[in-house]
């Protein structure tokens, strides 16, 4: 077995893992990430998202009052709130870094959250444009801050494990080759495609959820955390969007556009036409429960003109027009029985769930409804003008939620709440922040670089 000597090994290639990485060179530490890709635009989610940096849809610049209002809003008070204070306090700080490694950021819209992009933007169509936009350019730019450092990014090299030495890290083996370290960060994203794990702590079927991002977390982070001794967090939650049902044969239709924002308007029904899921409480909750489902391809968007032509175009890259444009299904009807007809729902079952739907949004009285509607979030739109629309839909798993648990640097936490010594992990691989029964969201970005940035100053602090 080859052997190679670091101060700081980085497991992934991803935001977490190149902040982690670049921070500590910077910090004077001799570094290696090791990225199981072997391209050097190896597939990842970082470099397929968006590229918004935010918490919890807040400008991470904007006052910290505000942005734990953002975090409690999205979460309904799951995150733990020694990490919330940590992504407050810090966030702002590690963009104002990348801007100085050279990362470019622009303002893409009105919103708070839409401040922090990173530039250049991707285009406003449907299906996949990632190459040379925001997240691609960091990633690639950070690699080569990284290497001037003195740092090096292996790529092809899959970690199988830890090396440990009484209780505390001393490296990596991967392969035939043995990377020895007194530090290791665990960046390697979280389980979503590992179907055996999906299955076992999310949902029963998970070939039937489209995986939205990268496709290339598989948990090995997490395994090789708990070999060590470390805590995990619950592992049931996910990241992600609703989609167009298309997107399981159709690559033009995913990872954008997502559906959410007329799911927030209007209703999501089953085949019986009746509705099964709190729309109100947001469309990464709405996936869920929709995975969790013995039928995960039972789901229909039900809207009526002026949801399609409002919430249907307000969304950065909006279904109404992109969808139909890239070829996604959309049906219409000028009754509701006609559009279920179109979309092989029970006739009777719509027409008396849109019936008492309406009620509802008439009196301002939710509570009667089965499941009940929360309006605290998202406003409920009738649905009352034709054309009436309808959209089958499917989840889109981008990241798991749930996984190491971390204190404030980043520090891998055993059974017992101690820190095990030297092992560091940053980014969807870790728990604590995101998830619960709300299946909050907080902003994977924003999480990954501010826990990545933290692991690499802890341990160049622990090194000198």
């Amino acid at each position: 077995m080859s052997e190679h000597s670091y101060d700081l090994i980085v497991i992934g290639g991803g935001i977490a893992g190149m902040v982690a990485g670049t921070r500590a060179a910077e910090r004077g530490l001799k570094v290696a990430i090791l990225e199981k890709g072997e391209a050097p635009d190896y597939k990842c989610n970082t470099r397929w998202s968006g590229g918004i940096i935010h918490v919890g849809y807040v400008d991470p610049k904007e006052p910290g009052a505000n942005i734990a209002a953002g975090i409690e809003r999205n979460t309904r008070g799951f995150t733990d709130p020694v990490l919330a204070r940590v992504l407050i306090e810090q966030t702002g700080k590690v963009i104002d870094w990348l801007r100085v490694q050279g990362v470019r950021f622009i303002r893409t819209g009105p919103l708070s959250y839409l401040a922090w992009t990173m530039a250049p933007p991707r285009a406003l169509v449907a299906g996949m444009d990632w190459k040379g936009r925001g997240p691609d350019v960091m990633l690639r730019t950070l690699t080569d801050r990284l290497k001037r450092l003195g740092g090096s990014l292996h790529l092809g090299v899959n970690a199988d494990r830890l090396i440990m030495d009484g209780g505390r890290v001393a490296g990596v083996e991967a392969g035939s080759q043995r990377f020895n370290a007194p530090a290791v960060v665990i960046a390697d994203g979280g389980f979503q495609s590992n179907l055996a794990l999906i299955r076992q702590h999310i949902m029963p079927n998970p070939e039937a959820v489209k995986q939205r991002g990268g496709a290339t977390g598989m948990g090995d982070g997490i395994r090789m955390a708990v070999e060590a001794g470390a805590a995990i967090t619950s592992l049931e939650c996910f990241y992600g969007h609703l989609l167009s049902r298309d997107s399981m044969t159709n690559d033009k239709v995913w990872p954008y556009p997502e559906l959410d924002g007329m799911a927030l308007a209007g209703i999501v029904v089953n085949h019986a036409g009746h509705r099964f899921v709190d729309e109100g409480m947001g469309g990464i909750y709405i996936a869920n429960t929709i995975a969790r489902g013995e039928d995960p391809l039972c789901a229909t968007l039900i809207m009526d003109t002026s949801i399609w032509e409002g919430p249907g175009r307000s969304a950065r890259i909006p279904a109404n027009p992109a969808l139909e444009r890239a070829g996604g299904t959309i049906l219409r009807g000028n009754t509701l029985r006609e559009l279920a007809g179109a979309a092989r729902l029970d006739p009777d079952g719509l027409e008396a769930t849109v019936a008492g739907y309406n009620a509802a949004c008439a009196s301002g009285d939710f509570a009667g409804l089965a499941p009940v509607r929360s309006t605290d979030k998202f406003k409920p739109m009738p649905i009352a003008r034709g054309p009436f629309v309808a959209i089958p839909a499917c989840a889109g798993i981008t990241y798991t939620m749930g996984g190491i648990r971390i204190d404030t640097d980043a520090r891998v936490l055993n059974g017992a709440g101690a820190p095990i010594p030297g092992l560091y992990a940053a980014g969807a691989t870790t728990g604590g922040i995101e998830g619960g029964p709300a299946i909050g969201y907080t902003g994977g970005l924003a999480k990954s670089a501010v826990f990545g940035f933290r692991a690499a100053e802890h341990a160049a602090g622990a090194k000198r």
